[in-house]
């Protein structure tokens, strides 16, 4: 990777994406990635859209996950976490999951 990926995560109050986004830095210094990983509530989302090369959705906003697509799509990758995943705070597939999606980001944009 050739520079430092920052990404955001959203939940509803910003809680559980803040014990998953943990999960995921512990993920990806094992193996060696630069990841800027913040976690925030849904509402803070306009906040950072500029600075984020990815949001990434927990499973319980996937009814919003159409509607964030739609409106930041074009600047960023927009990622709906597997609620397999999310649910067991599995940083590794989590972050395997991002990169398999930045890679497809990178080709439609």
């Amino acid at each position: 990777m050739n520079k430092k990926l920052n990404v955001l995560l959203v939940c509803g109050s910003g809680a559980s994406s803040s014990f998953m986004a943990a999960k995921m830095r512990y993920a990806a210094t094992k193996k060696g990635m630069e990841i800027n990983l913040t976690a925030r509530s849904e509402g803070e989302i306009s906040n950072y859209i500029g600075e984020v090369d990815a949001i990434m959705v927990g499973p319980h906003l996937s009814g919003d996950y159409e509607a964030l697509k739609n409106r930041y799509g074009e600047e960023c990758a927009i990622v709906l976490m597997d609620k397999e995943y999310y649910g067991k705070l599995d940083g590794d597939r989590a972050i395997e999951h991002l990169m398999k999606e930045m890679k497809s980001f990178a080709t439609h944009s």
